[in-house]
């Protein structure tokens, strides 16, 4: 038999016990918002000039530079990691990164399996062979083509739309639609004329134009669906989502920022844009 004392010794250390588990469970929920202490891990598909690539085997571009910025008003340092773009989304969830630092647009169905939060505009551009009788400005113009496209974006919905909705309806020929790891692959399958023309967002287009225009044209003469491009933040991580939200409200008023934004001939993200363009529901 126990003594008394015994007993009450062993009731202590069983209390302290659970007090020790219980603080270990809490700290470790509380570091679950943020991957590493100082640090903000990104996924990113650094196939997608300017806005993610690499340079001297180094992360490069426009959303790259925001990100460090942002890190730094945080007291944070970014970290990139290069991820293609089909399981971004998915490592996210898993819990793979903080976020996803992609240049991606916010749409709908995004919203509903990730949080999003917009700094950025962009659009879609349609990219043609140099000289090529094929010069498609608008996505009408692709009915009975072969058009090429990045795995998993957002315009491939509305192409498929326009198909249905447009092209066949109208008795004309639907859409063919080829799609491919990443951005660079898809405009090498238009120059090997596998594909006649390719579908891509717009600051993408330029610096694809800018690299190979002896080889490559905008065909299209405007934007193409405007839209917003957004972080991706776990659902749930609020931490997270209200530190980004606090750093870029910060960070869009400094001297940086204005400088990076006339570096890469990107445009101010304004409050009516987001609320113009912010998909509903």
């Amino acid at each position: 038999m126990f003594s008394a004392r015994t007993k009450r010794s062993k009731a202590r250390l069983i209390t302290t016990s659970l007090v020790g588990v219980v603080f270990s469970f809490s700290s470790l929920s509380a570091l679950a918002a943020f991957k590493q202490p100082g640090k903000i891990i990104a996924g990113s598909d650094m196939t997608f000039y300017p806005y993610e690539y690499m340079k001297n085997n180094k992360p490069a571009g426009f959303d790259i530079e925001y990100l460090d910025g942002l890190a730094k008003v945080m007291g944070r340092k970014a970290s990139n990691i290069d991820t293609r773009w089909a399981n971004l989304i998915p490592g996210l969830r898993g819990g793979r990164f903080d976020l996803i630092n992609s240049s991606m647009y916010i749409t709908a169905p995004r919203l509903k399996v990730i949080d999003m939060i917009p700094y950025s505009k962009s659009g879609e551009s349609i990219l043609s062979i140099k000289g090529a009788s094929y010069q498609p400005k608008t996505m009408q113009d692709f009915c009975g083509h072969t058009i090429g496209s990045m795995a998993g974006t957002a315009w491939l919905k509305q192409v498929q739309n326009v198909s249905k909705d447009y092209c066949v309806k109208k008795g004309l020929k639907p859409i063919k639609i080829r799609m491919y790891p990443t951005d660079p692959q898809t405009t090498q399958a238009m120059l090997s004329h596998a594909v006649e023309a390719q579908i891509t967002d717009s600051a993408v287009a330029e610096g694809v134009v800018k690299r190979m225009g002896s080889r490559v044209d905008i065909s299209s003469d405007k934007l193409l669906d405007p839209v917003l491009h957004g972080f991706g933040v776990k659902k749930g991580n609020d931490e997270v989502r209200k530190a980004l939200i606090s750093a870029i409200e910060k960070y869009s008023k400094s001297p940086e920022y204005k400088a990076l934004l006339s570096k890469y001939n990107m445009q101010d993200l304004t409050q009516d844009d987001i609320k113009t363009m912010m998909p509903k529901g």
